[in-house]
């Protein structure tokens, strides 16, 4: 299909930086869950894992320190998982020993209700310390903007508790803004979980990191502009050779125009407007 087609070898653009959204809101995060971390005793981070080992923020591991810590991939309903394994051991290569896929908008599936057990089974594994003589887990859920904490947080709490959503969910980055308050999501054994706001690293490394981020909907696409995230996409689909998107959209060959590529669905798909102009009716 691509036969004597060239395309991009990298993907490159100076119109948007990237590499340096770390919002007011996101310090005020980082500073209040440092703040409570004498009472929390585990951690579970959540993130996407269509983008495993993409803008996880490293400086977690410096504001949770020893804590014991459960990595949870969500949204493995959109991810390609045939190289689960070897995903599992490169996280395995960075100390994480526990880590799930799942997805916590289907709160019924069977990984729900492994959470709180393998949660209890870290935190009396690692120790208490200060906290030895407590009944209660505190957990604290943190991870990159939009990645389903606040999702999972519902989905546990609806799993043992049966009641509804107790932190708002939205499909855009940025949602929780602040650490909320502990939120009870399971009575056996009695566990709080804290929500706190998505966290980027201060400094994206590279423009291709920032770019997997923004295509995940980890940050706003206003920040970085719809039409170069759809851009990078046709790049990453051609670099990659998956050109069903040519079938998809009714297109005759692989594109590397972007422009190009949108103007042609638009016509295929009848989205086209009628304009007047002094040299005749024209279409945008």
């Amino acid at each position: 299909m691509a036969a004597g087609k060239t395309f991009r070898e990298m993907f490159t653009f100076a119109n948007k930086d990237v590499t340096k959204w770390f919002p007011g809101h996101m310090y005020k995060g980082l500073r209040q869950m440092q703040a409570r971390m004498k009472n929390i005793d585990g951690i579970i981070e959540v993130h996407d894992a269509r983008i495993p080992f993409s803008g996880r923020n490293a400086d977690f591991k410096f504001t949770i320190g020893v804590r014991p810590r459960l990595l949870i991939l969500n949204k493995a309903d959109l991810a390609d998982l045939k190289d689960e394994q070897n995903i599992r051991k490169a996280l395995k290569k960075e100390g994480w020993s526990r880590v799930m896929f799942a997805d916590c908008k289907l709160d019924s599936t069977n990984f729900v209700k492994k959470i709180v057990p393998t949660v209890e089974e870290m935190i009396n594994e690692a120790g208490r310390y200060h906290r030895a003589e407590e009944r209660d887990f505190n957990v604290l859920v943190c991870g990159v903007p939009n990645v389903g904490k606040s999702s999972l947080i519902n989905a546990i709490r609806h799993r043992y508790l049966r009641a509804g959503k107790a932190t708002r969910v939205g499909a855009k980055a940025g949602v929780t803004r602040s650490l909320l308050e502990k939120i009870r999501v399971c009575d056996e054994p009695l566990t709080y979980i804290l929500d706190s706001p998505g966290i980027l690293s201060p400094n994206v490394k590279s423009i291709e990191v920032g770019m997997r981020l923004a295509l995940c909907a980890t940050l706003q696409d206003h920040l970085v502009g719809e039409d170069i995230i759809a851009d990078y996409l046709l790049y990453w689909l051609n670099k990659n050779s998956r050109f069903e998107y040519v079938e998809k959209f009714g297109l005759t060959e692989p594109t590397d125009d972007i422009q190009e590529m949108l103007v042609k669905i638009a016509i295929n798909e009848k989205k086209v407007q009628k304009i007047r102009t002094t040299e005749g009716t024209q279409f945008s």
